[in-house]
């Protein structure tokens, strides 16, 4: 029943996002205001249906497909995690770091619901992990960037496990890449509350000190995983920061 919901809720918010053109034609013969009353009618029953599914708990709502991994250890600051293989659909966004993800939900959410060469809709999975800009080796002359500056982030959506590169349809949009993730170490450090760059970092560097404390080294670029529909409520969000580290 829970997924069916959460479901509900996808499609609700698919389209109040993308709406069909030709709906869009008859809305604005009819008259802007009308159009406007029913999209708010609209947006305010995605939000009532959004705030249910999120006081749900944590178990319950947890209903999506998630790849499947081993956890090799657990501790207060993070547990290690072991992922074999998995597909993925990415797309690269110019932004910062909150606004990344917006940008790129909208490209890859088409995808899935049908916008691909067999116009197969494709199930909702989860997390849509976000990878944060890899460092780059110390040049000269060293420069200062804000902390909100804009970067270059990949944000991608997790394939069904059913799927293979030969038979996941092929995205028509140009922007969007579909690749093989290799099986990997990660260490994760999991929390709640909003999608903000600012308690991204702080439980970012409190993953990198357990992990330097622990004489783990990380490699790669840090990911930001999360789990749940963006009007769910920031209490009874899974939010994560994920470190890929050595076997």
């Amino acid at each position: 029943m829970v997924a069916g919901v959460f479901q509900a809720l996808i499609e609700a918010c698919r389209k109040q996002l993308m709406p069909d053109p030709a709906e869009d034609r008859r809305a604005l013969a009819i008259g802007r205001r009308a159009d406007a009353i029913r999209a708010m009618r609209k947006l305010a029953a995605c939000m009532m249906l959004s705030v249910l599914f999120s006081s749900l708990p944590m178990e319950a709502s947890m209903a999506l497909e998630e790849p499947e991994f081993e956890r090799l250890d657990a501790r207060d600051e993070y547990e290690l995690r072991r992922y074999p293989g998995y597909l993925v659909a990415e797309t690269d966004v110019e932004a910062d770091l909150e606004e990344a993800g917006n940008r790129a939900f909208r490209i890859l959410a088409a995808f899935i619901f049908g916008d691909n060469v067999a116009s197969e809709r494709i199930a909702m999975t989860a997390p849509v992990v976000q990878s944060l800009p890899e460092k780059i080796a110390m040049t000269a002359p060293v420069l200062q960037t804000p902390a909100a500056a804009r970067g270059r982030y990949t944000v991608a959506f997790t394939m069904p496990a059913t799927y293979t590169l030969e038979t996941l349809p092929k995205p028509t949009d140009s922007r969007i890449r579909v690749r093989e993730v290799p099986a990997r170490t990660v260490a994760v450090r999991t929390y709640s509350g909003r999608w903000t760059e600012k308690l991204f970092r702080e439980n970012e560097q409190a993953l990198r000190r357990a992990l330097e404390r622990d004489g783990r080294p990380s490699r790669g670029a840090t990911q930001w995983a999360r789990y749940n529909a963006p009007f769910s409520l920031p209490p009874f969000r899974r939010n994560e920061v994920w470190v890929e580290v050595a076997d």
